[in-house]
């Protein structure tokens, strides 16, 4: 290599990794976010239920396809599902589900005891939670969040089916952003819990007979 083409070289090296170094992309801070109500069912007292009250076992909540994971989805067109990059839940939507559900049955005072399945604790019902699925909608304006999930309450003693419903809710963001869904899908969550605790009440008292 000739003196006049070492300096040459030396200074595209030079270039070259000075490059790389300006190219490699910064980490961008992830944002993780807890699914929870807004409103009653985020705290309250638990109501003292009669000691003849039934047991009920509430199992771990199933998802839809796509939801199983942390990742926060969103929607710009129909049934194409999109993720944050850096936005995220704490936990899959269906494990943060499951205390709360506990939590909301608690609060009604239609149950003696509320128990997470699997226990060894012998149970007179088991609420199944499946099809659970919540997603930021940007097909419209306001820009919207939906969750849904199907439950179905089984008479353990008995062994059948008392009834299945789905429960769904609608809720509009207030800011266009991933936070902004969140709160919407706080609201939503709120209103589904508030539900599916009277339903599930009111199916096994025998209250509810349309629908069970």
């Amino acid at each position: 290599m000739g003196p006049g083409v070492r300096p040459i070289v030396l200074a595209l090296l030079a270039a070259a990794t000075a490059g790389c170094l300006f190219a490699r992309a910064e980490p961008r801070e992830v944002h993780t976010f807890q699914l929870s109500p807004e409103g009653r069912f985020s705290g309250g007292e638990v109501r003292r239920p009669d000691v003849t009250a039934p047991v009920i076992l509430v199992g771990l909540p199933q998802p839809e396809p796509g939801f199983d994971t942390p990742r926060m989805a969103y929607l710009t067109r129909p049934y194409e599902l999109n993720y944050y990059a850096v936005n995220e839940w704490a936990d899959t939507p269906a494990r943060m589900l499951h205390p709360l559900m506990i939590r909301a049955l608690e609060q009604t005072g239609d149950w003696r005891a509320v128990v997470a399945a699997p226990a060894l604790l012998r149970a007179d019902y088991r609420v199944d939670v499946d099809s659970l699925a919540v997603a930021h909608e940007y097909v419209q304006s306001p820009s919207r969040v939906r969750l849904s999930w199907r439950a179905q309450l089984i008479d353990l003693r008995e062994g059948r089916v008392l009834g299945s419903r789905r429960f769904e809710a609608v809720r509009n963001a207030q800011t266009e952003d991933a936070y902004g869904g969140v709160r919407a899908a706080g609201q939503a969550l709120e209103e589904l819990l508030s539900d599916t605790a009277s339903w599930l009440g009111a199916c096994a008292a025998g209250r509810d007979k349309a629908t069970c």
